[in-house]
């Protein structure tokens, strides 16, 4: 039984973006995809129903992931953005999300990239790691920071699961990484399941997931695909023309999850969209002003990086173009390292074909910081014309607010980061043009100057009408809110030194404190390893008297009364005792000796008793006889001598010039600039808008005309339709249900809504004897190899799993009834005859191909039935018509074979049995 259930991103939601879904087969659970929503939408809060508290768009669904993530069995990512990929570190590191994850490994690396980028700008600009607690004094006692140090809203706000970078890094390298057409057997709890990654397009490395089940069937995952080819990845292998539409390999699966939310939109020509943006770059940098550009910060900025690098070649544009990003480098550098993942017009560059045909892959580039100049890629992404910029500050030190330039900066929804700062100073300057290229998640600034361009379009024009719309000049006011992070100042600043001076004396007292202990345990263990022990008699001795003086309690006449009072012997870390209710005189007088003594206190009494029957007790210096420590082994071994005397080889086995640099590394950390201490605030700017505004769609994703096409060609059996709006839903169900071949069983779940498909099966897992798997007839099937078998279950001790062995001949018992049918005279007994089973679905267009290749012509004459050999030609005589074979499709799973018996009768059979799996019973 298949369940499935949207947690976010799901059929009928105005949200359609972060996309995670949770599918379970039988008893095994799997995540599909894990996003982050924007954690800083415009109106972020509403009022809940109860009019008591504040809710936020991500709680509902980070809520719901942390409730499943601890059960989830094996979690899959389709693409490398923050919408599919964002939350997978905080939920590995924070919600106990350690199934395997399994993608490619361009994924693996953007998603390591697009959530760098993001938790660095939000760590940066906004205090995450802050939860609503209330205003009590243990609170108040931490001390951590002051309360005038924080912005005043940021106690109300609630947590925003953002990861740290070390988090990041760590949940990633647990990542496994497959190649395309790689089927990958699960084992564990998975048992039983085979996954299989084939290209989606729109991303690098983006995935459509195959999952087999031996009790399911097959379930195919294709969300944000893109048939179309692009400049730097070739399209989606689900559907191509040239290779006679729907790969094989993901036709006619039993259950296709798929995504409708560009279902009525019709895209315009690539041709036109990019004509429009290098126009509008072009027009703009030559009246000597600025372009904005928000994107992201790592799969859809390779096409805009290879499309800008192209035209800025072709026009020989000596106008900078500057990437505002803190892993920009690192992201390039990555993709340089994974040239085989990409396709389009970069694999020609890679080599250095140029127009000629001449190759100039051996060429050297002089002055070329990159390290890499003879590596894979190194000339196809070579981006000559490209400046990276860590903070919007670096690029006003290097080029002034006055110089065209085009810049593009993260994220693309301008809620935080440069891009957002950028707008707060851009958008009041005329001329300057702000160029969108993606429609961004509902609630951003990103989404709101979308819909501020698409409206002030006329009908004909907008977005989602196959036009490329005109840009727009902007006026009116906007508030926006941009969060910072500031010095500490003046008195803030006294209070907080303070306060890290005073922790800084507690953790060194506390230190300190624990160096003091540490060196008398190593006292102690010093003088225990020298000191051999005992026999076992005398150690029970010697620790009888040492519990004998720890309890005993001597009475001492007090001098007033005469009274005797009782002393109480403690024991310090040292194990000496020492009497810490007596007098100084009277330590003096009953301590004579003062001679460290571990452990045994000899006890002994004068000769002759004083007066008032006072007995005085003396340290008397012990004799213990050495003696080696041995266990069942031999002598022991001291491991911390080992390891001091480890580390002091190690050091004398450097080299000076080792030495050296590790004081040099250490001088350097101790070294290194202190950040200085700051608080986060937020300011809210008002902007005075009066640039110009321009939509380009560059998502690279299917069209409503691409999505109808190709979903009735794959003829899933059953279908569920996720992350679209309820327009687009209903469109695409409407659409399907015209065509009588297409399934009805069309699901769109709404988010939290469950979705049963099919019967609960149970499997088991028995194991085949060698003896049994060496008599059996394997025939392929698909991707399995398919036989028959029968035998007997055994079971062993050794083996927790059934074996099926070989079945013997029956024994038939001497009291069992046995009828016997009346023979007659000469006749023989009935023989069951053995029958064979055929797998596989008969096409008549692939027996025709199979045919055309061994040389027997056909054709396809009517609906279902197929001519085979000379009646197949035009040209036929009515003597020809012997060596004519029909084949029939009468039914399903029913297939007919007539013809006279020739040769080609035989041939047309044998090319029918090899289109199936032959089982021999």
């Amino acid at each position: 039984m298949i369940t499935f259930t949207p947690f976010s991103g799901a059929a009928r939601s105005s949200q359609t973006v972060p996309l995670a879904y949770l599918l379970q087969v039988d008893d095994i659970r799997i995540l599909l995809d894990c996003g982050s929503p924007d954690w800083n939408p415009e109106n972020i809060k509403t009022q809940s129903e109860s009019g008591n508290g504040v809710t936020y768009p991500w709680q509902e669904y980070c809520d719901i992931v942390r409730k499943y993530a601890p059960e989830i069995d094996l979690v899959l990512l389709s693409h490398g953005d923050l919408a599919h990929s964002g939350l997978y570190a905080y939920a590995y590191c924070h919600w106990d999300l350690r199934a395997p994850c399994y993608t490619t490994l361009p994924v693996q690396a953007m998603a390591r990239i697009a959530t760098m980028e993001d938790v660095e700008g939000i760590r940066d600009e906004q205090e995450v790691d802050v939860e609503e607690v209330e205003n009590n004094e243990a609170a108040a006692a931490e001390g951590m920071e002051s309360s005038e140090s924080r912005s005043p809203k940021l106690k109300n706000e609630p947590k925003k699961f953002v990861a740290t970078v070390q988090e990041v890094h760590e949940a990633f390298d647990a990542v496994n990484t497959l190649r395309y057409s790689q089927p990958t057997h699960l084992q564990g709890k998975c048992q039983g399941l085979t996954i299989t990654p084939f290209a989606a397009g729109h991303t690098l490395g983006g995935t459509i997931w195959k999952i087999r089940s031996p009790s399911a069937g097959t379930i195919v995952y294709a969300v944000n695909l893109n048939h179309m080819r692009e400049r730097h990845i070739d399209g989606t292998v689900l559907y191509r023309p040239a290779a006679g539409g729907v790969f094989e390999p993901l036709a006619r699966p039993d259950l296709f999850i798929t995504d409708a939310d560009r279902v009525n939109v019709v895209t315009s020509r690539r041709k036109d969209r990019d004509a429009a943006l290098i126009d509008a770059i072009s027009a703009t940098l030559s009246s000597r002003s600025s372009l904005l550009l928000p994107c992201d910060s790592s799969t859809r900025l390779l096409e805009l990086l290879v499309l800008l690098d192209q035209h800025w070649k072709y026009a020989d544009f000596r106008f900078p173009i500057c990437l505002l990003s803190r892993n920009g480098r690192e992201m390039l550098t990555f993709v340089r390292s994974m040239m085989e993942w990409l396709g389009g017009t970069v694999n020609k560059e890679d080599v250095g074909v140029d127009g000629s045909g001449r190759t100039g892959g051996t060429r050297r580039r002089r002055g070329d910081e990159d390290a890499d100049d003879e590596a894979l890629g190194a000339f196809a992404l070579r981006f000559k014309f490209l400046e990276f910029f860590p903070s919007p500050q670096s690029l006003l030190q290097t080029y002034s607010s006055k110089e065209p330039k085009l810049i593009l900066a993260v994220p693309a929804s301008l809620s935080h980061g440069p891009s957002r700062l950028l707008f707060s100073d851009f958008a009041a300057v005329p001329d300057n043009v702000v160029l969108l290229t993606s429609r961004s998640e509902e609630g951003t600034l990103g989404r709101i100057l979308f819909d501020k361009w698409n409206n002030s379009q006329r009908g004909d024009d907008k977005w989602d009408k196959g036009r490329i719309g005109s840009n727009i000049m902007m006026d009116g006011a906007m508030t926006l809110k941009i969060n910072s992070k500031v010095p500490l100042q003046g008195a803030e600043l006294e209070v907080f030194l303070a306060k890290e001076k005073a922790a800084k004396d507690k953790e060194a007292a506390h230190q300190a404190s624990m160096a003091r202990n540490q060196r008398i345990l190593e006292a102690d263990e010093d003088e225990s390893d020298e000191d051999s022990d005992s026999d076992s008699d005398e150690e029970d001795e010697v620790e009888r008297a040492l519990d004998e003086s720890q309890m005993d309690t001597d009475e001492i006449p007090d001098a007033a009364n005469g009274s005797p009072r009782k002393r109480k012997i403690t024991k310090n870390e040292d194990d000496a005792d020492w009497g810490l209710d007596i007098d100084e005189g009277l330590t003096k007088q009953l301590l004579s000796f003062d001679i460290y003594l571990k452990g045994n206190v000899s006890k002994a009494t004068s000769f002759f008793k004083s007066a008032g029957g006072q007995t005085h007790r003396f340290r008397m210096f012990p004799y213990v006889e050495k003696k080696r420590r041995v266990d069942e082994y031999g002598e022991t071994i001291d491991v911390g001598m080992w390891l001091r005397k480890g580390k002091v080889l190690e050091n004398e086995a450097d080299d000076e010039a080792t030495r050296e640099a590790r004081r040099n590394q250490a001088e350097g950390e101790t070294e290194a600039p202190r950040e200085p201490p700051s608080k986060f605030v937020t300011s809210e700017v008002e902007i005075q808008l009066a640039c110009r505004l321009l939509f380009v769609d560059m998502e690279g994703l299917n069209d409503g005309r691409a999505v109808k096409m190709i979903v009735p060609q794959v003829n899933p059996r059953k279908m569920i339709v996720v992350h679209a709006q309820a327009a687009a839903a209903d469109a695409l169900i409407d659409s399907c249900a015209n065509i009588r071949s297409m399934t009805r069983d069309i699901y769109a779940p709404s988010v939290g809504e469950t979705v049963q498909i099919g019967q609960h099966t149970n499997s088991f897992s028995i194991s085949l004897s060698d003896e049994l798997l060496s008599t059996i007839k394997m025939s392929r099937f698909e991707d399995n190899e398919v036989g028959y078998v029968t035998g007997r279950v055994a079971s062993h001790f050794s083996s927790t799993i059934p074996i099926l062995e070989p079945s013997g001949p029956a024994i038939p018992t001497p009291n069992a009834n046995i009828l016997h049918t009346p023979q007659i005279l000469g006749s023989r007994p009935i023989q069951i005859l053995p029958r064979s089973t055929m797998i596989g679905e008969l096409k008549l267009t692939a027996l025709k191909s199979r045919l055309a290749s061994v040389g027997v012509q056909a054709e396809l004459v009517g609906e279902g039935v197929l001519i085979c050999g000379a009646g197949a030609r035009r040209d036929q005589s009515s003597s020809s018509t012997q060596d004519t074979v029909a084949v029939r499709k009468t039914g399903r799973g029913r297939v007919e074979l007539e013809g006279n018996v020739s040769d080609i009768y035989y041939v047309v059979r044998r090319e029918i049995y090899n289109l199936h799996a032959l089982v021999a019973t």
